[in-house]
This record gives C-alpha cells, sequence and structure tokens, in this order.
C-alpha cells in the first residue's frame, strides 16, 4: 500500500481537546523520507498537533492527536498511568503454544532493530490476549497491552510461537501486510466515557476473521474478562 504526501487520512472523531484517526498500514509515524502521519495530519486539519502515543509503521489503526499542549500533557499523564484501554487484533498461521492468556517478561534489544522477550520481569512488557481459529492452520487474536513497549505485541506473539503474519522482522509468514491493528480504544476524558472501534480495511484475512461468528465478542472489547 503506497502512501504519498495527499494522502488522507479517516477522522473517526473529533473532540475540543483531541482527535482520533486511522493510521494506514505502511505509513511511518514520523516524517522520514516523506511526510509521515503527524505531518499529514497537521497538513488535512490545518493546526498545529500533539504525538501522545504511536503506532509501528507496519501496523494500521486508531491513534489519539491532542490539539493543545495541556491535553497533551494529560493524554501522556495517562499513558504512563495505563488509564488508557487500547486493543489490537492480529493474525497468525502458526500454531500458538497457548491460545489465551498472560504474555510477561522484560523485552532486550535484539539484531536489526528487533527486541526479544526474557524470563525476567523486572520491567516487564505485559499483555493479555484472545484467539480463535477462524480457518484451518490460522487464528485471529484479540490483544490489549498492559504497558507500552516497542514492538510489544510483535514480540509477545513470536513468544509463543505465533508470529504475525507478514511480520517478517519476527519470523512472520511473508504477506501483502503485517496482520496488525489497533482496533479499539477506550478511555474516560473530563467525566466522558470514550470508546471507539475502527475495522481493518484492507487484508483479506481481517476480512475472513471479522465475518467468523466468533468474532461478534470482540466487536466490544472493552466488555470482554481482561
Amino acid at each position: 500500500m503506497s502512501i504519498t504526501n495527499k494522502a488522507y487520512l479517516k477522522v473517526v472523531h473529533s473532540h475540543s481537546d483531541f482527535y482520533i484517526l486511522a493510521k494506514p498500514a505502511g505509513l511511518n509515524f514520523h516524517s522520514e523520507d516523506a511526510a509521515g502521519f503527524v505531518v499529514l495530519a497537521e497538513q488535512q486539519l490545518n493546526e498545529k498537533l500533539f504525538a501522545v502515543h504511536r503506532l509501528d509503521k507496519v501496523t494500521s489503526g486508531l491513534l489519539i492527536l491532542a490539539r493543545n499542549k495541556l491535553a497533551a500533557a494529560k493524554f501522556t499523564r495517562m499513558f504512563t498511568e495505563h488509564t488508557i484501554n487500547k486493543f489490537y487484533l492480529a493474525i497468525s498461521d502458526a500454531k500458538p503454544k497457548k491460545k489465551q492468556g498472560w504474555i510477561k517478561g522484560d523485552m532486550a534489544k535484539s539484531r536489526r532493530g528487533t527486541f526479544k522477550l526474557l524470563t525476567t520481569t523486572a520491567n516487564p512488557a505485559i499483555s493479555r490476549f484472545y484467539s480463535v481459529s477462524y480457518k484451518p492452520g490460522f487464528r485471529g487474536y484479540i490483544l490489549k497491552p498492559y504497558s507500552g513497549k516497542t514492538h510489544q505485541l510483535r514480540v509477545a506473539l513470536k513468544s509463543i510461537g505465533a508470529p504475525i503474519l507478514g511480520d517478517t522482522s519476527y519470523a512472520g509468514a511473508h504477506s501483502a501486510r503485517t496482520y496488525l491493528h489497533a482496533f479499539a480504544l477506550d478511555f474516560l476524558w473530563n467525566e466522558q466515557q470514550i470508546q471507539f472501534t475502527l475495522l481493518p480495511d484492507n487484508g483479506d484475512e481481517f476480512t475472513q476473521l471479522i465475518k467468523h461468528q466468533d468474532f461478534q465478542a470482540w466487536k466490544t472489547p472493552w466488555q470482554l474478562d481482561w
């Protein structure tokens, strides 16, 4: 999926303090050789915006951008305190060591910009997940990170023997896209409950997962037993 400087970003929700937008897979968060997500959003919305969290280039889905410094500081504090619930969808074509539960461990740098999960838990990455077999040989995952480590979910699924489809950096099978998607956000903002979901808009395997009957229970992920 090619991204140009003329890319149009979908605005999922507009609030006086922030926007929730959809990041396409394959778009850098920060500008490198071409304009990144934040710059494109500022150009499209014609205002200064503040990054408060990020998604990897390969990951699609929901992202919050604050519209003022006070909101940015509040979001930064909320992310630090883990009071913003984030839920992700992923797909793997490998058999996992377990089908649901916790994945915990310290993360350390590995080769070529990747990370690995350790057995120690001094400052662990913590994730919880459920999964469903939506067709032979393929499982869909819904994951909730309880910490905010770089590549956390990609490392977590690799650690249970189920690297994300398309995530070749972590031994995933080759695919047209990396099947990791920031699916939902749930948080309290000035006593207002903010809850949004965004289905992936590309990827044949995501399309099949969404059509599976067991996906119905995932449509309101904050209601699952986390």
